[in-house]
């Protein structure tokens, strides 16, 4: 997994309008990259709508929000419709980003065992470095944890 001081791998994926975002597009802007396994699920979705509620609050502090999942931007767009989410999201079909992040990783889940995303957020800073990572949460306390993060960083 990618760690804090690393350069961010760079990445330009289709957006849930089918439009290309690349992560250099916000350079001098914090950004958090946020990985989810699938759109629509109850606890992608509490995630989603919690940072929807926090978003003028990151927008005061400098900080975009992106989305990746492995869902294709037909899905990205149905559930940005439904939740009305006011950030992007980004569609990593083949999971090529997940992997240079380092969130593409076996789980196990009910006994079974599968490749899927390992809920992961990183602060990328106004340079493109990994500034933190946010790997102990829960989906309903995620933009919580973010927001204490970065004004005790101010």
């Amino acid at each position: 997994m990618v760690e804090a001081g690393q350069k961010a791998p760079e990445f330009t994926l289709q957006d849930q309008n089918d439009e290309s975002v690349s992560l250099t597009d916000f350079k001098g802007k914090k950004v958090l990259v946020y990985f989810y396994p699938r759109a629509s699920t109850p606890g992608c979705t509490v995630q989603a709508c919690a940072l929807r509620d926090t978003k003028s609050e990151l927008d005061e502090l400098n900080v975009v929000i992106l989305g990746i999942s492995p869902d294709t931007p037909k899905k990205l767009t149905n559930f940005t419709n439904k939740q009305e989410l006011n950030f992007t999201l980004l569609a990593d079909e083949d999971h090529a980003v997940c992997e240079a992040y380092g969130v593409w990783q076996l789980k196990k889940f009910m006994g079974r065992e599968n490749m899927g995303v390992v809920r992961t957020s990183f602060l990328v800073d106004e340079n493109g470095n990994i500034e933190h990572v946010f790997n102990k949460f829960k989906t309903k306390d995620h933009h919580e944890v973010v927001l204490n993060y970065l004004n005790r960083n101010l």
